[in-house]
């Protein structure tokens, strides 16, 4: 009964975007630092995508962990407007590399939060922060000794300065994506999420279900190009026959099919995993791995196939090589993600596991 509620509710998303959402894939109003926001609040009034929906980075991410640790409090206060879809919200770890920052190594964290009477004392750089110009709830992972801990808190706030918006490859992110200094902020001990120096494990728990999120997003972004660059080649003819019957073309569309159908395909299994409560860790990390890939290739075949209007924004084909092409960067770079899964199966051979 809850598999056929749950196609239903997703043939009724199909059906919607296509017949609704596909008007905005061009709209003015997204910028080179993401949507504005008159066009989300527009979008969600009619309910769009990731963004209408209210399931898109940093949001969806956001939200899944403070429902998992925050407080009856703080769900009240931070939570429930994000799951509303009546603010954003960013997520503050990455920092600046120039400075010796977090980046792909969290323990590396130069940001640090010391205890003052019944407040902390918040002070550092932070970099590549989606969403953070517009944002209403933060979420600053911050050093504390030799843990970290996350701290939740109302934006605007003048000790969280907007230093810039950086311009980016991508553009689908509402706030774009900013450098921020953090000078002094002073946050109450009850702000503090979970537990002090509890940060990073929470941060595993964001994580898992995040990148899998993204998987999906991005997955649904690429079947909508795959089917512009179909479009194109049935209906543009060269040399005498229509693109689609040139091997070249046609098989380019066919190894699109198969990339698709394996990117659905883990996806559903790790799906399956995090759904057991399982941490899935690894599985979201392999999926990870092989759906951004995966999807990269399927969006430089179709900018290809489509040759000099592929690489205009005459269609939405440009801007989901872009973003698919950022995506294989963001929640973790290929490389350390299969870094991670080497030091997993050594620890597993060594365990007896893998013999």
């Amino acid at each position: 009964m809850k598999l056929d509620r749950a196609r239903e509710i997703a043939r009724r998303v199909e059906h919607f975007v296509r017949t609704e959402v596909a008007g905005y894939e061009r709209d003015p109003r997204v910028g080179a630092h993401g949507p504005s926001a008159d066009l989300v609040d527009e979008m969600r009034a009619n309910t769009l995508g990731p963004l209408a929906v209210n399931v898109s980075a940093p949001d969806e991410g956001n939200m899944f962990l403070i429902g998992k640790i925050g407080t009856p409090e703080q769900k009240r206060r931070f939570l429930q407007p994000v799951l509303e879809g009546r603010v954003r919200s960013a997520f503050f770890m990455t920092e600046p590399a120039a400075e010796g920052g977090a980046g792909s190594d969290p323990s590396m964290m130069q940001t640090t939060a010391r205890l003052d009477g019944t407040h902390w004392v918040v002070t550092g750089s932070k970099i590549f922060i989606t969403g953070a110009d517009g944002a209403r709830v933060g979420i600053i992972m911050a050093k504390t000794g030799e843990s970290a801990t996350m701290f939740i808190v109302d934006l605007p706030d003048p000790a969280v300065r907007i230093e810039r918006v950086l311009d980016t490859i991508d553009n689908a992110m509402p706030g774009g994506h900013a450098l921020v200094r953090i000078e002094g902020l002073r946050v109450p001990a009850d702000q503090i999420l979970g537990e002090v120096d509890k940060g990073f494990k929470y941060a595993q728990v964001r994580l898992a279900p995040a990148r899998l999120t993204h998987c999906m997003r991005w997955l649904g972004a690429a079947t909508r190009c795959n089917e512009i660059a179909i479009d194109y080649a049935i209906k543009r003819s060269a040399f005498g026959r229509q693109l689609i019957d040139h091997e070249g073309v046609g098989f380019m569309l066919a190894d699109n099919l198969i990339d698709l159908k394996q990117s659905e395909l883990i996806i559903d299994w790790c799906a399956d995993v995090l759904d057991t409560g399982a941490s899935g860790t690894a599985e979201s990390s392999m999926a990870k791995v092989a759906v951004s890939e995966a999807l990269f290739r399927v969006a430089d075949r179709c900018v290809q196939i489509m040759g000099g209007t592929g690489v205009t924004r005459e269609t939405i084909v440009e801007q989901v090589f872009r973003e698919i092409r950022a995506f294989r960067i963001y929640d973790g770079p290929t490389e350390v993600h299969r870094w991670s899964l080497a030091k997993k199966i050594k620890r597993d051979y060594a365990s007896g596991a893998g013999r």
